[in-house]
């Protein structure tokens, strides 16, 4: 029995602990006085996390392995369920766990009326990220993958007298749901090809295998994870999800159900296809979908009026950038994309608390409705501003921390416009965020008009809470302040980077996988990282990007005092950015249409 196995077995009481839980809340929840299910809710959040804090070291020197059941392979064959935690894996558990905490504690006083099944299904939604990132074949990866994604449809309609609520439901389910028949059905072919679910087995069995059938297959399970991870063309429900869905649940759906959609990708392709003759070709697609997704939300991001939807688009931006990092295959880029995701999470689930507090101070979530509006609360528009500079990157923030790792190592790749690109993106999608702040907490900037105009209004945000509350409550300030403090912290973690990197190389080490699942004994893992820390190019850029964010800021909330002759120059992309709101049509219809090109067009990209 290998050293670490009491520690392995934490992986299943997780998972099982967690589901049990849920099950409880769902079943008595609406018999329950509300302070006890928001107690039990926490304890569960904090239960999950004590265990992953424990887990955390021995998974970043030894993989953990544990077979439900006692059913381990034998003679290379697996008939029993492996979990599987790695540094990376249980990593993203433990963020997911903290962002939970957050989320159920700023909804202690945040909703106005008490939901029966509100905390069941924040728990279910845990229980199926924890069960996701630990599942160690590709059938598990998809029944809680179907469990995650059923807590958050049930979630995103839980205002279920709103229509829009309601509406930002159906098309998240209808996409979603048939993006996992798709994948089901790349399971069905390489199970039929293999005869194996395993993720180590099934590494095994495809070693070298050069069929267009692998391709194909690769292809159809991998448009499940790209539709939850919001890649372009399959982003389009995510902005309806977070416009509708409470302000706490967006705080999970941005700061990691998203990153869990490339997190399936990428462990689909270092634990499976890294072997096959698709390797190379998924890194060329990973790195096309990424260029296509931080273009495409970046733009969009700069359009919204709608802070909620601004920020979803920012999200889907970085989710760009982050498919980029995947498709260098360097183990230094995925390690800062670790560590630029963990920023990210703090940060943008900081600025969904802001937002949420602002529709319950003020009635609305629209930039130019709540104008001027802010000016009472100073302490609201600092904060606010504090999390849109972090979000540049500026330093010593986690996010400027790992903007600057992954700019590094894609530099050192040869591939200097991508870290221009990731510059660009980070610039507009943090100007649009300071622009709206300047709008509503300084009454700067002229009346919308054009395009502006045009947008989607933030007024239609069903109200969550009640209106004009003068003292906002500690447990709605206080997360929003930890989450702060938490990407400051992470700005300036000792030894973070090392360990980013050594999980990174952990997790791209197929052989290394497969040893640890199938020899029956867990491998001393990968050589510690030698990652540094901040460097004077990587403070120097971080600078430089939140000025040139308050710069486009500026412009825009001036835009009437800017040169008619660089109005007109900007005029010409007017037509062609109406065309671009159009496609985001909010008709579930269209976006299965996109969902088929794209998957078509993956297909092409990787057989041809």
């Amino acid at each position: 029995m290998p050293s670490n196995a009491p520690t392995a077995s934490l992986l299943a009481v997780l998972v099982v602990g967690l589901v049990l839980v849920a099950a409880l809340l769902m079943s008595v929840g609406r018999f329950l006085p509300r302070r006890f299910a928001d107690l039990a809710a926490m304890g569960a959040a904090l239960a999950a996390g004590g265990g992953e804090v424990v887990m955390l070291p021995s998974a970043l020197k030894d993989r953990l392995v544990y077979w439900m059941a006692g059913w381990e392979p034998s003679g290379g064959r697996t008939v029993g369920i492996a979990l599987v935690g790695d540094g990376l894996s249980v990593g993203i558990a433990l963020l997911a766990a903290v962002l939970m905490l957050a989320a159920l504690t700023f909804s202690w006083r945040y909703f106005a009326s008490d939901s029966t099944h509100f905390h069941g299904l924040m728990i279910l939604f845990l229980a199926g990220m924890t069960g996701f990132v630990f599942a160690g074949d590709v059938f598990t990866m998809f029944v809680f993958f179907e469990l995650m994604g059923v807590a958050a449809y049930a979630l995103t309609g839980l205002k279920s007298e709103d229509p829009t609520a309601l509406h930002g439901a159906i098309n998240f389910g209808i996409v979603n749901s048939l993006a996992a028949y798709i994948s089901l059905t790349g399971v069905a072919l390489m199970y039929a090809h293999t005869g194996s679910l395993n993720l180590a087995a099934l590494s095994v069995e495809l070693s070298g295998d050069r069929s267009p059938l692998v391709a194909v297959t690769f292809v159809l399970v991998c448009t499940g994870f790209l539709v939850k991870g919001a890649v372009s063309p399959f982003h389009f429900w995510l902005d309806d999800a977070h416009a509708v869905a409470p302000s706490p649940v967006c705080v999970l759906f941005s700061g990691v159900m998203v990153e869990l959609g490339l997190y399936g990708t990428a462990r689909l392709y270092w634990a499976v296809f890294s072997d096959t003759g698709v390797a190379s070709a998924g890194q060329v697609l990973f790195g096309a979908l990424g260029v296509l997704t931080a273009a495409m939300g970046t733009v969009m991001c700069f359009l919204q009026r709608h802070i909620k939807r601004l920020l979803a688009y920012s999200t889907i931006a970085h989710m760009g950038v982050f498919m980029i990092a995947l498709g260098s295959a360097s183990g230094s880029a995925l390690a800062g994309l670790a560590v630029y995701a963990l920023g990210h999470a703090m940060v943008k689930g900081a600025l969904f608390l802001l937002s949420g507090i602002i529709l319950d101070r003020y009635g609305s979530v629209d930039e130019f409705t709540l104008q001027g509006r802010g000016r009472d609360a100073p302490w609201l528009g600092a904060a606010y501003l504090v999390a849109a500079l972090a979000l540049a990157g500026t330093p010593p923030f986690g996010v400027g921390l790992g903007k600057g790792l992954t700019e590094h190592a894609l530099t050192d790749a040869g591939t200097v416009w991508a870290t221009v690109l990731m510059i660009a993106v980070s610039a507009v999608t943090a100007g649009a965020v300071l622009r709206v702040g300047a709008r509503i907490f300084l009454g700067l900037g002229p009346p919308p008009a054009g395009l502006e105009e045009a947008g989607m209004s933030g007024d239609e945000e069903k109200i969550e809470v009640s209106i004009g509350r003068d003292r906002v409550p500690l447990s709605m300030s206080g997360p929003v302040a930890a989450l702060l403090g938490a990407g400051l912290v992470l700005g300036a973690a000792p030894g973070l980077s090392a360990n980013a990197e050594a999980a990174a190389v952990q997790f791209m080490d197929r052989s290394g996988y497969v040893g640890a699942v199938l020899g029956g004994a867990v491998l001393p893992v990968s050589p510690a990282g030698t990652a540094g820390g901040w460097d004077a190019p990587s403070i120097v850029w971080g600078f430089v990007t939140a000025t040139l964010a308050l710069g486009l800021a500026a412009v825009a909330v001036y835009r009437h005092r800017v040169p008619a002759g660089a109005r007109r120059v900007l005029a010409i992309a007017v037509p062609a950015l109406r065309v671009l709101r159009r496609t985001h049509s909010g008709r579930a219809g269209d976006y299965v249409v996109w969902m088929v090109l794209g998957v078509a067009a993956c297909g092409a990209v990787v057989l041809v």
